[in-house]
């Protein structure tokens, strides 16, 4: 994870799950849309997408835990929810991320 200070305040750790029901295409568009948003506000991001291939990019619990704030961009449940526990979580639809990622990252002050 690479981050940097941000135009609008310090620089956040996120961490990002994204999964739509098929997990074919909208799982790793909205994972691209949110590091390509993320990276232009000097947040770092890890982003893990669970889809068809199952988990990929999986998350450690020290990167959770490590990080700020979760982003659950999803269409059906998360997988191993229980790692989350401990941390606040934002969570939209799947679209939201590939068609309006910028209003994610409005919500995380």
């Amino acid at each position: 994870m690479v981050g940097n200070e941000s135009e609008k305040g310090d620089a956040m750790k996120l961490v990002a799950v994204t999964a739509c029901p098929t997990g074919i295409a909208h799982t790793y568009m909205a994972a691209e849309q949110l590091e390509k948003t993320a990276k232009k506000h000097g947040h770092a991001i890890k982003v893990e997408t669970q889809g068809s291939m199952g988990i990929e990019n999986e998350l450690t619990q020290e990167e959770i835990d490590g990080a700020d704030l979760a982003i659950f961009a999803v269409g059906i449940p998360v997988r191993n929810i229980e790692r989350f526990a401990k941390i606040r979580v934002l969570e939209m639809p799947v679209q939201d991320a590939i068609k309006n990622p910028e209003s994610i990252f409005a919500k995380l002050g």
